[in-house]
């Protein structure tokens, strides 16, 4: 079995297991789940060791079987650049989750079965190489999200849960009639992405090319979430358990992004650089609404998910830049490609620690309002020092990936459209509000219900301070991930401008 059929499959086949099986205990439930996730995380890291950038159009780790021939669909999986970085973050992820889910005692047998479930199609999505086996992890995945919402979710659970699905199952239909446009336009008929970079079906037909870029944009815009797509958001993440929406943002999000630049762009350039506007605008849309918005919220988990419209929206802005191909721009058009990369790792690491901290304050005081607390930093400290790295990290202070990936993408997309100038003032907001934020629950007094509150333990700390720890490493040491996707980068930028 090829490596990243194991990676793929492992979780899969345990939560089957799990499942099925009577009888396991709920401790030992849990630290199943920790063992198989701290088993990913070492099968990735050894994929990278192994990892030697492919070159154009080509996948490191390839495996390809038949699987549906009638349609000329294959079971094909890979990586590359521009996926390996995302593969290591999903198994980082879900460790945390499962580290800082040990002590659960709600159906501990049933969440891990779901947690590994949603881990290896999670893995799935970032490893295909067919639109349909993409499409079946990617809508798998929004069943699994479901049931997390809705089982361990508090609040109004039910609903945001139901909302998150109908909303993210619609926008997986339009990804399908994308995809099934591409198979109709494609010579020969084929689902198999290296096929259809390689013959760019619809080049020269913008009518058609822009309908079916209109179909698949969609479909990934609402997975990402972007203005005017992003509604469900909001609710899915103020409900949703501490786990499951750090994996939501941390991971689910980046599926969306992703499918731009494996899909979207690579195959559609023609397209894509006909509406390079459009997208630079809705980009510029997400950066200032989202920051503007969290600014004015007093639900703290809730403030946390506008934040991620935000920073979604620095990934739209870079890649919508590419797609403006003028000359002598090539290089900058590869750092903004570089960025956006970086900046789904980013937000997908600091995010998630976010959100596995405002989960301490619903497990503790039973509220996210910001109001209800003062001077949290005195009985928590731990919690204050790990919720302020993250918050800067997040508002993209040097030393910290933040700044790493907000620098490129501003730098690659302010040299080849100077409007992106305009979305800067977001990076301000955005510390404004994280600096309102530790303001309002860490300074001054303690008083409300940061009185007696606890501050972080053993298992808390272990899964949410690596994640942060990783940020530093990619802030302060950025060619360990560097030297990975710029590679990747520089072919992404050639396919677009060929």
């Amino acid at each position: 079995m090829n490596m990243l059929s194991l990676i793929v499959f492992l979780p899969l086949v345990i939560a089957t297991v799990v499942a099925l099986v009577p009888g396991i205990r709920p401790a030992a439930a849990r630290w199943v789940w920790v063992v198989i996730s701290a088993a990913e995380v070492v099968l990735v890291g050894i994929l990278w060791v192994g990892y030697e950038d492919p070159g154009p159009n080509k996948l490191a780790f390839d495996e390809q079987v038949p699987w549906i021939p009638g349609v000329n669909s294959s079971y094909h999986v890979g990586v590359d650049g521009l996926s390996l970085p995302l593969l290591a973050m999903t198994t980082v992820i879900f460790l945390a989750a499962a580290i800082y889910a040990l002590k659960n005692s709600d159906r501990p047998r049933t969440q891990t079965a779901l947690f590994l479930f949603l881990e290896g199609v999670s893995l799935g999505v970032f490893v295909s190489a067919d639109l349909i086996v993409f499409f079946v992890f990617f809508d798998l995945s929004i069943v699994g999200m479901y049931f997390v919402i809705a089982g361990w979710g508090h609040g109004n659970a039910a609903r945001s849960a139901l909302k998150f699905f109908l909303y993210t199952f619609l926008g997986s239909l339009a990804l399908l009639l994308g995809f099934i446009g591409l198979y109709v336009f494609s010579d020969p008929h084929t689902f198999d992405i290296l096929e259809l970079v390689a013959s760019t079906p619809l080049k020269n037909d913008p009518v058609a090319g822009g309908v079916v870029l209109t179909a698949i944009v969609v479909g990934l815009a609402v997975k990402t979430p972007t203005v005017p797509f992003h509604t469900w958001l909001p609710p899915a993440h103020t409900d949703a358990p501490a786990t499951g929406s750090a994996v939501l943002a941390g991971v689910l999000l980046k599926m969306g992004t992703y499918g731009f630049v494996r899909i979207a762009m690579p195959i559609l350039p023609e397209a894509w650089q006909n509406w390079a506007w459009p997208i630079i605008i809705v980009g510029m849309v997400s950066v200032l609404y989202g920051a503007l918005v969290a600014l004015a919220q007093s639900n703290l988990k809730r403030m946390i998910a506008y934040t991620s419209v935000n920073h979604m929206g620095y990934i739209i802005l870079a890649l919508g830049a590419v797609g403006l191909v003028i000359d002598d721009t090539a290089q900058a058009r590869s750092v903004a490609v570089t960025g956006a990369i970086v900046q789904m790792v980013s937000h997908g690491l600091i995010t998630a620690a976010l959100f596995l901290l405002a989960g301490l304050m619903q497990s503790r005081a039973q509220t996210y309002d910001m109001d209800s607390y003062g001077g949290l930093a005195a009985p928590a400290p731990r919690f204050a020092a790990l919720f302020a790295i993250a918050s800067f990290a997040s508002l993209g202070l040097p030393g910290l990936s933040g700044f790493i990936a907000e620098f490129q993408i501003f730098a690659g997309s302010i040299a080849v459209a100077p409007i992106a100038v305009l979305a800067l003032p977001g990076i301000l907001i955005t510390a404004a509000l994280f600096l309102r934020a530790l303001q309002r629950v860490f300074a001054g007094p303690t008083q409300g219900l940061s009185i007696g509150f606890a501050d972080l333990h053993g298992r808390e700390l272990w899964s949410i301070a690596p994640l942060l720890a990783l940020s530093l490493l990619i802030g302060i040491v950025p060619q360990t991930i560097l030297g990975v996707i710029e590679p990747a980068s520089a072919v992404l930028v050639n396919i677009v401008g060929r």
